[in-house]
């Protein structure tokens, strides 16, 4: 299969089962809090409602695009990671998403809402420090800590932005809402007016779409990370893509990158230089008489790869530094040409993004009984009202759907459990919170990238070992 041999083929199936379990298990987790409203407040049945947010879950991931997926391939420098044995990527492969499937099913099974966005951060970061103890000269280099930064940045303002943002909703609510309804605890096995219904319907289908936009693509991006690190000869480029017009974008931003002065470059800027303007020319004599990736000898289509992502990640150094003295025309040029020279590598095939729909979609359908519990009675001292729910899902919804524009991965479960706590404050303020539950939400939120680092890396390294 794919001119490997028959462990390394096993492998990768297992590998690739993995990742739909982390998916279907993502599902069931991080999706249960988009039902929960709906469920506790007796808008929905619960076998509705299930299939309702899992078929919007399906859907977002089918129309989100890749941006998020590329963010987590990304995060990993994986011209650094892969190399000629393919074993080396097995072993990260299998650190990564076991790490993340063991914390993720623990914190389920205790009902802890805990985010998989965390998660699989943390075992990205935990592979990519491991490599520190390995002899080379990786260092701590192994991460791409530009994008570690700023995925975590979004990881952390996510739950103050929703805790912060829901206040000011449930304030909204009571200025042009007069309902008083709306603000009551649902009364069991009754249904609210049909109005409010609409609305949490609308929010509940909100929260699951966009979930599937941005939790769905990190799916995308971990099938991604395995079929680059283990077969990328058949998937670290993209085979449809005309290698002459790449070529072309990056002639314009070898070309604009040429005209700065480099009198007053550090030693970084100089290095992002040179790396610009060698892979530049490598890339043009390795594609010279290539119309795409198919007429490239296959032990050197990484190298097309290599040379895109060193190119583009230079020139986006470059444009950040104060030093690199050109036009704001040619910057608003270099930044489409970057933008378009990506397009060889950053790349989905339609049946990957299928294929963590339906994991995605089938998993929501199970195991969201635990969560429903939390996020409806255990949060607040009060039951969730059906205007608590409404806001806590707008706000989650809003904040993952801007995240997922700007391609970084954010949590569902962060956004939607610190917005039901954001509306329970404003209703009878800090009081109203049950402290045990949110110090163990908070205390699982701080553990998670410690625990997911400590235990990806433990994990890699013993893999590598296993299978040198």
């Amino acid at each position: 299969m794919f001119g490997i041999d028959t462990t390394l083929a096993i492998l990768l199936i297992v590998c690739v089962a993995l990742a739909c379990f982390f998916e279907f298990i993502n599902g069931f987790h991080d999706t249960a809090n988009a039902v929960a409203t709906v469920i506790y407040t007796n808008s929905l049945k619960p076998t509705v409602a299930v299939v309702y947010s899992g078929v919007l879950n399906f859907l977002g991931v089918m129309l989100g695009g890749i941006t998020v997926a590329m963010g987590i391939v990304n995060l990993l420098p994986m011209d650094a990671l892969v190399d000629s044995n393919a074993y080396h990527g097995v072993a990260m492969i299998l650190a990564l998403l076991l790490s993340a499937i063991i914390w993720n099913f623990g914190t389920w099974y205790f009902g802890i809402p805990s985010s998989s966005s965390h998660t699989i951060i943390g075992a990205i970061l935990g592979i990519g420090l491991a490599f520190y103890f390995l002899p080379g000269n990786y260092g701590l280099t192994a991460v791409n800590w530009d994008k570690a930064k700023d995925t975590g940045l979004a990881l952390l303002l996510s739950p103050l932005l929703g805790f912060s943002v829901a206040i000011i909703m449930m304030f909204v609510f009571k200025r042009f809402i007069k309902n008083e309804t709306i603000y009551k605890e649902p009364i069991p096995g009754k249904k609210p007016p049909l109005w409010i219904r609409m609305v949490l319907w609308a929010t509940c289908g909100l929260v699951s779409f966009f979930h599937g936009q941005n939790d769905g693509q990190k799916g995308v991006g971990l099938l991604m990370l395995i079929f680059i690190a283990i077969l990328p000869a058949q998937f670290s480029v993209d085979k449809s893509v005309n290698l002459q017009g790449i070529n072309a974008n990056v002639r314009e931003i070898q070309t604009i990158v040429a005209t700065t002065d480099t009198s007053e470059f550090g030693k970084d800027e100089l290095k992002n230089y040179h790396q610009i303007q060698d892979h530049a020319v490598h890339f043009g004599t390795l594609i010279k008489t290539a119309g795409f990736a198919s007429d490239i000898e296959v032990s050197q289509r990484f190298n097309l790869r290599k040379d895109i992502v060193k190119i583009t990640k230079g020139a986006d150094k470059l444009l950040k530094s104060p030093n690199f003295a050109i036009s704001p025309k040619d910057k608003k040029i270099l930044t489409q040409q970057i933008k378009e020279s990506k397009k060889l590598i950053e790349y989905a095939p339609s049946w990957v993004v299928i294929l963590i729909s339906v994991c995605l979609g089938l998993g929501t359908m199970v195991g969201w009984k635990r969560i429903v519990k939390t996020v409806g009675e255990k949060i607040g001292k009060q039951h969730m009202s059906y205007a608590q729910g409404a806001s806590a899902e707008l706000v989650a919804s809003m904040g993952i759907g801007l995240a997922s524009w700007q391609g970084l991965p954010v949590s569902t479960t962060h956004m939607l459990s610190s917005g039901i706590a954001g509306s329970m404050v404003a209703k009878k303020g800090l009081k109203n919170l049950q402290k045990g539950t949110i110090k163990t939400i908070a205390l699982t939120w701080i553990l998670t990238l410690p625990a997911t680092i400590i235990l990806s890396g433990s994990l890699f390294l013993f893999f590598r070992w296993l299978l040198a």
